[in-house]
This record gives C-alpha cells, sequence and structure tokens, in this order.
C-alpha cells in the first residue's frame, strides 16, 4: 500500500489527516487539547462529571459533524460524563493523540488502526497501541468523481489530468492513490490537489480540478450537492484493479449502487473500509468504557445524521478483527454474546 511520506513526531505540533475528510483543514487549538488538570479530571472518582474529549475529523466533514451527535449522546445517557467532540484532522491524528492521552475517545478508520499497532504506514517505524476497539459507526466508500462533459470513461483516462486526493497523510488520500496505482498512474502522472473533500467538489464545480476522489460515507452530502450544481459521473474500479487491490491492501471491495445516487446510471465498483470508535486504555477505565458503549450504542436511533443508520447492536463489532478490544467494550460485547 502507497502513503506518502510524514513524519511522526510529537503529535502537539504535528498536523496529520485522517479519514474522511471533508472541509478545510483545522488548526488544533490549544484549548481543545486537554491540559493537567483535565487530565486528572477523567479519574477522578469524587461523584464529580468527568471530562473528556472525543477527537472527530476536519469542520464540514461526517466525522466532524457526526461526532458531535455521538458527543449528545453520550452526554444524555452516561450518568456524570461530560464529552466534548474537538475538530482534528481524523484517524492519524486521533490514535496518535487517543494513545499519548492528549483525547479520551477518537474516530477512525480501521486500516490505520491495525497499522499503528506495528508502527507501519504514516507512523513510520513508531509504535501507537495504547487504545482499544469501542464500536462500529459506518462503512467508508473511495468515490472518484468526474465532470460528465469531461470526455473521462475510466481512471486510467485520468493521466495528465487534475486530481485532489485528500488531505496530505490522510485515509482519503491513499485511498485514492491506491486506486490511482492500480490503474497505473503514479503520483508524477497526474498534477495532485491536497483539499478536504468539501473543498475539492467547489474545485470541481467551478472547473479548478478534473477529478475528486475520496474515502466517504455513503451517499455523501458534498457529492450529492454537486450533482445539481453540473452533471458529473462516478468512476469504477476496474476488475483487473479491484483484484490487485484485494490482494495487496486490507481495502475490501464495495459496491456503490446505482439508486445511492440520482444521476448514476449503473452500479459502480469501488473499495472501502471501516471508521470505528477507539478509546485510551490509560484514561478510560474498564467501568466507564462499558457505560459509554451502552450508553452510545443504545440510544443511536437519536443520532439524526444519515451514517448512524450503521450504528447499531447487530454490528457494533465490525472493524473490530486484529484490533485489541476496550476492557469495558469487551465486557459489554461478551454481556451479548457478541463475541466469536
Amino acid at each position: 500500500m502507497h502513503y506518502p511520506l510524514c513524519i511522526v513526531g510529537s503529535i502537539l505540533l504535528m498536523i496529520m489527516a485522517g479519514c474522511d475528510e471533508e472541509g478545510d483543514t483545522p488548526e488544533v487549538a490549544e484549548d481543545d487539547i486537554p491540559g493537567e488538570d483535565e487530565a486528572e479530571e477523567v479519574q477522578n472518582a469524587d461523584g464529580d462529571a468527568v471530562s473528556i474529549q472525543l477527537g472527530s475529523g476536519s469542520t464540514g466533514g461526517d466525522y466532524y459533524v457526526l461526532g458531535q451527535e455521538m458527543a449528545n449522546v453520550m452526554n444524555e445517557h452516561v450518568n456524570d460524563l461530560d464529552v466534548s467532540s474537538v475538530a482534528t484532522e481524523a484517524s492519524v491524528e486521533n490514535i496518535i493523540r487517543v494513545s499519548d492521552q492528549d483525547l479520551e475517545l477518537g474516530m477512525s478508520v480501521h486500516i490505520p488502526a491495525l497499522e499503528a499497532l506495528e508502527g507501519e504506514g504514516p507512523f513510520q517505524g513508531e509504535v501507537f497501541d495504547d487504545f482499544g476497539f469501542m464500536g462500529y459507526i459506518y462503512p467508508e466508500t473511495n468515490q472518484v468523481v468526474v465532470a460528465a462533459d469531461a470526455g473521462v470513461d475510466s481512471i486510467a483516462d485520468l493521466e495528465g489530468m487534475r486530481i485532489n486526493t485528500g488531505l496530505p497523510s490522510s485515509s482519503s488520500q491513499d485511498a485514492s492513490e491506491t486506486v490511482l496505482e492500480a490503474h497505473g498512474l503514479e503520483t508524477d502522472d497526474y498534477d495532485g490537489y491536497e483539499e478536504g473533500f468539501g473543498d475539492a467538489a467547489s474545485f470541481l464545480q467551478d472547473e479548478n480540478v478534473d477529478a475528486i476522489s475520496g474515502l466517504l460515507g455513503l451517499p455523501t452530502g458534498s457529492i450529492m450537492e454537486l450533482s445539481l450544481q453540473r452533471d458529473i459521473d462516478m468512476l469504477t474500479v476496474e476488475p483487473d484493479a479491484l483484484e490487485e487491490i484485494e490482494e495487496d491492501t486490507m481495502y475490501e471491495h464495495i459496491v456503490i449502487e446505482e439508486d445511492v445516487y440520482d444521476f448514476l446510471e449503473e452500479d459502480v465498483d469501488a473499495i472501502g473500509a471501516y471508521a470505528i470508535l477507539i478509546g485510551s486504555t490509560e484514561d478510560i477505565d474498564e467501568d466507564l468504557g462499558y457505560d459509554i458503549v451502552k450508553g452510545l450504542y443504545e440510544n443511536t436511533d437519536e443520532i439524526t445524521h444519515e451514517q448512524g443508520q450503521h450504528m447499531n447492536m447487530e454490528e457494533i463489532t465490525t472493524g473490530s478483527d486484529g484490533l485489541p478490544l476496550h476492557p469495558g467494550a469487551e465486557r459489554y460485547f461478551e454481556e451479548h454474546d457478541m463475541l466469536d
């Protein structure tokens, strides 16, 4: 799997990207990083409300919007808990900050979570493993969109064109480059742009790029809105490329059915991964972890975001293979016979 080079250093100084992520790249404000007093409050047992932070994603993206709703549900249904959802650059940053005890909860794609355990991919040999799987969120699908009048019939036709692949070092960028490489396109075969998907959709609308690609939920609001502004097409992953990707990476084949978007005339073959919730194994003890999983996943009917439909008891352990379970989540899963 191809990743662009990045440096994993002090998380308070680095800005790394994660999965989704639509919208502008946010700055991580000092106020968003728990200080010493907040870290101590997480471990207090004096009956006061426990304050913790959920790292979501870039503003305007699915992670950011859904993270706000998830925090609201936890606050409503977990006694003495105050969860704040904060903007981050998603997967990689969230994994590092949860492991480094700068965040207590985080949203992530399952693939970088697996890579973090071995120090692979964007983690550049540094292991981050002080986190545990707490639940499945939703499936994420790589989607490649072009203008309908661009004369582009396949992903291979994008050679020499302007392609937005996603934020630097993000899972979106990795998935985009994986798909392009499988069709014979290396990074020097096209003019790459590195914007969040929300901005990228505006670029395509204004004809500032020729194609946009991102790892996103289905359907994606930015694509639906874009289709109302101009005629667009979605490119399919060719069979040989799909076979190569499945053999060489952890991405899976996902079919985007034609009824997902009004502009589709047939199913589209794509690759996908899983968005998951992780929690600190240092700052969140077993009892609190259990209460968080119970309070959140037994009340997901209160989430209005479209991707919240996937947060249910039938799918709660999806994406957990190969990942350590948070002790609290493991107890909850065992009590409900959700583990093999």
